[in-house]
C-alpha cells in the first residue's frame, strides 16, 4: 500500500509542475508585441553641370574662337551656362570657378583677362547657395587699344581651361 501512496503522490507531484510550467499555474509573464515602420531615407543631389561655351565679342556677335583674329581694341567675352542642382533638407554648397594652365603669349601690358565671374541673372551669385539654379560663368580677353607699333602682331595665348567647383558646406545657422 506504501508504494501505491507514493506512487500517487509522485503522479500528483508531476501534474502540479507540468500544469505550472505549462502556463496553467502563477508562472506566466506578461508580454506583448508590436511593429513599427520607420518609413524609407532617400538622400539629396549636389551636381554641376557644364554647358557648351560661347564667344562673343564687343557688340555681342557669337564668333568662332579659331577662326577669329583679335585686333588692338577688342574685347571677347566667353560665356557657359552651369546647371547647378541642390536638394536636401539641409543642402548648401559654395561654387567656385578658377582659371587653370593658361600660357601667356601676349605682352602683358597688352591684354587684360578677367578672372571667371559667376551670375545668376546678371547679378553676382551670393555663397553659398542652398537652392538649384541656373548660373553663368563669364571672363573677358580685351586686347587693349593702347597697344603701340606691331606689339604682339601674329601672337596667341591659351586660355587654359576653367575648373567649376561645387562644395558641400554645412548651411549657416544649422547643426
Amino acid at each position: 500500500m506504501k508504494n501505491t501512496t507514493m506512487l500517487k503522490g509522485a503522479a500528483a507531484i508531476a501534474v502540479g509542475g507540468a500544469l505550472l510550467l505549462g502556463g496553467g499555474g502563477t508562472l506566466a509573464w506578461w508580454n506583448a508585441a508590436d511593429a513599427a515602420t520607420p518609413g524609407t531615407i532617400i538622400s539629396g543631389n549636389l551636381n554641376v553641370e557644364a554647358g557648351a561655351g560661347v564667344w562673343t565679342d564687343r557688340a555681342g556677335n557669337t564668333i568662332n574662337i579659331n577662326t577669329y583674329r583679335v585686333v588692338p581694341g577688342d574685347l571677347l567675352t566667353y560665356s557657359q551656362d552651369l546647371d547647378v542642382t541642390l536638394s536636401g533638407s539641409k543642402m548648401a554648397a559654395n561654387l567656385v570657378a578658377e582659371r587653370t594652365g593658361a600660357a601667356d603669349g601676349f605682352d602683358p601690358a597688352s591684354v587684360t583677362v578677367s578672372a571667371p565671374r559667376l551670375t545668376v541673372d546678371g547679378q553676382p551669385i551670393a555663397n553659398p547657395l542652398t537652392s538649384s539654379q541656373h548660373v553663368t560663368a563669364s571672363m573677358t580677353f580685351e586686347f587693349k587699344s593702347t597697344t603701340a607699333a606691331r606689339t604682339d602682331v601674329g601672337k596667341s595665348m591659351d586660355l587654359g581651361s576653367v575648373a567649376f567647383t561645387l562644395q558641400q558646406i554645412q548651411q549657416p545657422g544649422l547643426q
